[in-house]
């Protein structure tokens, strides 16, 4: 199974800086995307960090492991990579006045034949194209959520509620963090995007998919996404990825494979 990738960031039309980021190791089928938060400059940081970092880690140890890691060590990878991100932003904000505060949400894609593993972290988001229908994959770590899950407000009514960013979750506010991973199967023709809120809380799910539908390459739907994200206002910064996977899934046997550390020297 093969997987091709787009990838692109707008600083949008109100503000002046660009705190999302987003790194592709195509090599090893790795995708991150971080939206930033923090005085100004220092949600930049943060996002950059995040994005650095796990790009860096987790691609030397998937071309270390190579198609023999099993799932299972993968998303132990991606904890262990997640949490030394997490340590490493948390110790920069607390050591440089100008970075206190910073934190950033994630989105992690490790993409195997037939399957997906996707982590998140805030309320950056995953959807799945599929035949024509797209599906959300990942679940807000936000207040709007919470409030939604509690029967306060129904998904219309959050569309135009006040407290839209106001994250429960994120990377490099505190000293901990737990990154919420779940694998999903991969069909050949299914596109994953993943996004910052900046394009999430422009354009709603459908107008989304009608986008997807509408452009065939991932460039043309990338650009075309972040368009519409402008046109609607683009209100914040805007960052997608897009993947799509194409060929056959060949299965291959799977062993444990785990030379790998925190920061803090335990496994």
């Amino acid at each position: 199974m093969n997987f091709e990738f787009y990838s692109q960031t707008d600083t949008g039309r109100v503000r002046t800086n660009n705190e999302d980021s987003v790194a592709l190791d195509e090599s090893c089928a790795v995708a991150v995307l971080a939206d930033g938060m923090g005085g100004y400059a220092a949600g930049e940081v943060a996002s950059g960090m995040a994005c650095d970092f796990i790009k860096a880690e987790l691609g030397r140890w998937l071309h270390e492991a190579s198609a023999a890691a099993s799932d299972a060590d993968v998303k132990r990878a991606m904890d262990i990579c997640v949490d030394n991100a997490n340590q490493a932003i948390f110790s920069a904000a607390n050591s440089n006045p100008t970075y206190a505060g910073m934190g950033t949400t994630l989105v992690l894609g490790v993409f195997r034949p037939g399957r997906l593993l996707m982590g998140h972290i805030g309320d950056s988001r995953g959807y799945r194209w599929r035949n024509g229908v797209l599906q959300q994959i990942t679940k807000d770590h936000s207040l709007l959520q919470e409030q939604i899950d509690a029967g306060m407000l129904t998904p219309e009514q959050a569309q135009y509620a006040a407290n839209k960013n106001l994250v429960t979750r994120a990377l490099g506010v505190e000293d901990m963090v737990l990154l919420e991973t779940h694998q999903h199967d991969v069909a050949s023709g299914d596109v994953y995007l993943m996004c910052s809120d900046g394009l999430s809380d422009m354009l709603r799910d459908a107008q989304i998919a009608e986008i997807m539908a509408a452009h065939p390459s991932l460039s043309d739907m990338g650009e075309a996404l972040v368009a519409a994200a402008n046109e609607a206002g683009g209100r914040d910064n805007i960052a997608v990825v897009l993947a799509r996977a194409s060929g056959t899934n060949e299965p291959s046997a799977t062993k444990s494979w785990w030379p790998f550390k925190r920061l803090g020297g335990h496994a």
